[in-house]
C-alpha cells in the first residue's frame, strides 16, 4: 500500500511559480513511476508529467513542457512538481499518483487509468 499526500498548492498571479510536493508512505515507493495529473472544473483529468523510479526519465504534456519540472527524492519518499510561468489555464486540482506496473511507455504513464494510488489533490489557482 502507498499513501500519497500533496501540498504546496495555492493562489498565484499569472507568470508566477509554485512548487507542489507529494509525500509518499510505503517501502516500495522508490520502485514506482510517479505522475502528476490535473483536473479543472467540468473537464476530464489530464496528464501533466511523470517520472520513472530512477528519476532519470521524465515525460511532460505539451502544454507544460518547458515550464514545469518533475523530480523525485527516493530517500525522502517525495516527488515534486516545480511550476513556473504559470497561466490561468493551469488552474486545476493537481493530483499525484503512483503506478506499480513496470516498463510503461509515454502512452502508459500518461493514462490515468493505469495508476494504482492517488493523493487527495491540491488546488492551484492562477489569476490573470
Amino acid at each position: 500500500q502507498v499513501q500519497l499526500v500533496e501540498s504546496g498548492g495555492g493562489l498565484v498571479q499569472a507568470g508566477g511559480s509554485l512548487r507542489l510536493s507529494c509525500a509518499a508512505s510505503g517501502r516500495t515507493f522508490r520502485s514506482y513511476a510517479m505522475g502528476w495529473f490535473r483536473q479543472a472544473p467540468g473537464k476530464e483529468r489530464e496528464f501533466v508529467a511523470a517520472i520513472r523510479w530512477s528519476g532519470l526519465t521524465t515525460y511532460y504534456a505539451n502544454s507544460v513542457k518547458g515550464r514545469f519540472t518533475i523530480s523525485r527524492n527516493n530517500a525522502q519518499n517525495t516527488v515534486y512538481l516545480q511550476m513556473n510561468s504559470l497561466k490561468p489555464e493551469d488552474t486545476a486540482v493537481y493530483y499525484c499518483a503512483a503506478v506499480t506496473a513496470p516498463g510503461l511507455d509515454i502512452v502508459g504513464v500518461s493514462t490515468y487509468t493505469n495508476y494504482d494510488y492517488w493523493g487527495q489533490g491540491t488546488q492551484v489557482t492562477v489569476s490573470s
